[in-house]
Parts: structure tokens; sequence; C-alpha cells
């Protein structure tokens, strides 16, 4: 249904993507998948312009489940319109090659064939086989830094002693 479309999308995507954000200097965003699956909780900082996302050991990101197909899902990097040096995640469903997988995604509980990823929306791949994702911004301009970084605090040994063990 979705293959050529899908295929399209993601070819195109990536490679555009590329070439936009491989010369693009450092952002402040950092991009996480926190993934849950049968074998517990595992993050994943995302950094790559393409991930794919399933049961098959050659998968990026393993997913651990009977429930999920071998290729369940792509994750490609796409640049903001507005910001090229910024960029966001879409999650396409089935693999590189616009084949779908067996269940679908549950994206914030609706089902969908893709989804442009916002911050902490819930993606569920499968029985107890979820994953949220989190797009954490340095709202930090360079060169300040954080006064709680150099706090230091200096207690004189007799200030921590209780008012009842002091005797005159």
């Amino acid at each position: 249904m979705l293959g050529n479309n899908q295929r399209t999308l993601i070819n195109q995507s990536s490679a555009d993507s590329d070439r936009k954000i491989s010369m693009a200097p450092e952002t402040n965003e950092n991009h996480l998948l926190i993934l849950e699956d049968d074998q517990g909780r595992k993050e994943f900082p995302l950094e790559n312009s393409v991930y794919s996302i399933g049961r098959d050991r050659d998968c990026n990101i393993r997913l651990v489940s009977q429930f999920v197909s071998r290729r369940h899902a792509t994750l490609v990097r796409l640049p903001r319109e507005h910001n090229s040096q910024s960029y966001y995640y879409r999650i396409v469903d089935g693999d590189a090659k616009g084949k779908p997988s067996a269940n679908g995604l549950m994206i914030n509980g609706r089902k969908m064939p893709a989804h442009d990823l916002k911050n902490e929306d819930e993606i569920v791949f499968g029985p107890q086989v979820r994953a949220i994702y989190y797009l954490l911004r340095n709202t930090q301009r360079a060169g300040q830094t954080d006064s709680s970084e150099y706090d230091i605090t200096l207690i004189n040994p007799g200030m921590t002693e209780d008012a009842d063990d002091i005797e005159d």
C-alpha cells in the first residue's frame, strides 16, 4: 500500500538530510530514544541519519520480543525548514525498502504509517514493547557556565552537631 511512496520518502529524506546536516556545526539539541522490551529498558542517543528498528540482529536498534517484526520501523533524520543546524526524526513503519511491519506502529495511541517525532512521543511496537522519544534542548549559550557547577559550600564541623549533644 505505502511501499513505493514510503521508499521514496525515506530515500529522498535521508539523502537530503545527509547533505545538509553533515556540514552543520554542533547543535544544542540531543535526541534520545528510551526503549522498553522483553530485556528491560535501554537508552539510545540518536545521532545517525537513518536507523533500522526491529527484531533482526542486523537492526541498528534491536527489539527483543516475539511480537515485533524483523524490520519493524525506520527512523530518518530530517533538517528543520527554519533552521538548517537543527533537525528532527521521522519514524516510518517497516523497512527502508517500503515493506511494512506485520502489526504497524501506535504513536501516542493512534496507528500511523509515519510520524514526525516530538518530545515525549510514545511509540508502541507491540505488547510490552514501547519507546519514548525525547528532544533535549540545551538553552545555555556558548561560553556560559551554570553557577551550580562551581558551587562550593564550606561547612564548619561544629555546625553539624546536634544542639542536644553540646555540653557546657
